[in-house]
């Protein structure tokens, strides 16, 4: 099976390099090269390669080539290409395996180090493929570990499934079945029922996501990552810092403007900046069973 990749580097000279190196391998597709960080995601996006490989120390500051790129394809794509760094500099390897990249090249590259990474490319695709042949029923997606990059994967959800079977036999209404969240972390799998999950909280690059038993989990991911992943009919953003689980919410004070979470004295604040996001809770709320006295 051959697998397309795109070449993104601020420096002709290392893309021709890159790109040699890559032609040697049979099961590599050249699709096209970008030399900043705008044509970059906007070839990305276009093609949808398999693979890139993406500078993120620049020569040139203007080309804006950074981990960050990683971060922007996650706004648009539910399936985000594999990604392996091409660097001079190997300051940076632990802050981008926190981006779930395939591997850290350093330059000048190596060819034993680059069939390395396409063999780890290739496992990662080839572990992927249960995941994309197979349609689950419940909604499920995949927070990835800081060692191995895979596929994130969102379905449909939060939906009941009507069933007549015939003119005579009751109408079956399948149970609605929650969000269930992986966070992987080198090789150990941890199911979390969205149900369980009281909030998430930024810390810098990672979040830490809070449960009802008292326990903490953290994911190397950023909370506009999880904002742009989750379900807004569940979770909402409240604050820079912060993402609640709408049902878990007991009670919020505009005055104070705070939000408190149910069974705890857990309190939250929000911002103004979300203010339409809190007020959209309370509508939520108040549309259920709900009696105001």
């Amino acid at each position: 099976m051959s697998h397309t990749y795109i070449i993104i580097d601020d420096n002709q000279e290392d893309v021709a390099k890159t790109q040699a190196i890559a032609e040697r391998f049979r099961n590599l597709s050249f699709v096209a090269a970008a030399n900043n960080y705008d044509d970059g995601v906007n070839l990305i996006l276009e093609h949808q390669p398999r693979l890139v490989f993406l500078e993120i120390d620049p020569s040139d500051k203007k080309s804006n080539l950074s981990l960050a790129l990683i971060n922007e394809l996650y706004r648009y794509l539910s399936v985000v290409p594999k990604i392996i760094i091409t660097t001079s500099k190997k300051e940076m390897a632990y802050d981008a395996l926190k981006y779930e990249v395939v591997d850290y090249l350093l330059k000048p590259l190596d060819i034993n180090d680059f069939r390395k990474a396409i063999l780890k490319f290739d496992r990662a695709i080839k572990s992927d493929l249960p995941h994309m042949e197979v349609k689950n029923p419940a909604a499920t997606f995949e927070v990835l570990d800081e060692t191995l990059a895979e596929e994130l994967e969102t379905a449909e959800h939060d939906v009941a499934v009507k069933t007549v079977t015939t003119t005579s036999s009751p109408i079956t209404i399948q149970k609605e079945q929650s969000l269930i969240i992986c966070v992987k972390s080198y090789g150990d799998y941890r199911y979390i029922d969205s149900e369980d999950i009281l909030y998430f909280e930024a810390d810098n690059n990672s979040t830490d996501i809070h449960l009802n038993n008292g326990e903490m989990i953290t994911a190397f991911k950023t909370l506009k990552h999880f904002e742009t992943v989750l379900p807004d009919s569940q979770f909402l953003r409240i604050h820079n810092s912060y993402i609640i689980n709408v049902n878990q919410v007991s009670r919020i004070h505009t005055g104070n403007t705070v939000c408190y979470i149910k069974n705890s004295t857990t309190k939250l604040p929000f911002s103004k900046s979300y203010k339409d996001n809190v007020d959209l809770i309370i509508n939520r709320i108040a549309g259920g069973n709900y009696l105001e006295i």
